[in-house]
């Protein structure tokens, strides 16, 4: 196989060095040139008419996008890139992959592979789909509704000590000695809760927060003494035990 024409073009001297050590074991890049920030970059890929070139997108002078909308030759491109907003533009550039810095053989495997194929490239739309969720601010749940004849109440969070599985009833108990029926399922809440919310039972999810004191049952399993209105005692189910054991350094 002929060799890639390639040109790097990053503002990180690191980076390039890095980047050329990974890149040499393939035997198929012919590095021909180097740049520092994007106006180098536009002027060599101009002149040399590279076959690929791996770009960073933070660069003075001129960033990445912007070199790349004013080439009127282009190579293939292979963004290499810190993990931010920018990894969804480079899909949108017609850029053939992108590279996360530090950047690693295992994940450079792939992009070799791609770059030998001769078929047209298609963006992986599982790994956009990633990014952007990824990227999508996260709400932060602070509340969780329960209804009350024909109102709907907020409980905060703060104010659950645990939750309860009861048949295909969720119950929210409050530190306060209340107990709210709920729509959702405990699948929904150990996934969407905020961390200080622990599954310990197939039946219980409770904040840790509200704990007052840990306790070794006989069988491996933790006894979890909370400090709400009733001092409930909750204990966790042995498949749980080993996670909670790391977790709370027991």
């Amino acid at each position: 196989m002929n060799l890639l024409k390639t040109i790097i073009v990053d503002d990180e001297l690191i980076g390039t060095q890095r980047l050329k050590r990974l890149l040499e074991p393939y035997q198929l890049f012919d590095i021909v040139a180097e740049a520092s920030n994007g106006k180098e970059g536009f002027d060599l890929i101009e002149e040399m008419h590279p076959d690929v070139i791996f770009l960073d997108i933070e660069m003075p002078i001129m960033n990445g996008f912007e070199m790349l909308k004013s080439l009127r030759y282009k190579p293939k491109v292979v963004f290499t890139t810190a993990f931010d907003q920018y990894a969804i533009q480079a899909f949108e550039e017609n850029s053939i992959d992108y590279l996360l810095k530090p950047i690693e053989k295992e994940r450079l495997d792939l992009t070799v592979k791609k770059l030998q194929s001769s078929a047209p490239f298609a963006p992986d739309m599982l790994a956009i789909q990633e990014l952007i969720d990824a990227m999508r601010p996260k709400k932060e749940l602070k509340t969780l509704t329960v209804r009350l004849g024909d109102k709907i109440m907020l409980i905060k969070l703060d104010d659950i000590s645990y939750i309860e599985a009861e048949d295909k009833y969720v119950f929210l108990h409050v530190a306060e000695g209340a107990s709210h029926l709920t729509d959702f399922t405990m699948a929904y809440l150990e996934e969407k809760l905020p961390e200080q919310f622990v599954r310990i039972h197939r039946s219980f999810i409770i904040n840790s927060d509200h704990i007052k004191e840990i306790r070794k049952s006989f069988n491996g399993s933790l006894v979890f003494m909370l400090n709400d209105k009733d001092l409930s005692r909750l204990n966790s189910s042995r498949s749980y035990s080993a996670n909670l054991r790391e977790r709370f350094g027991i």
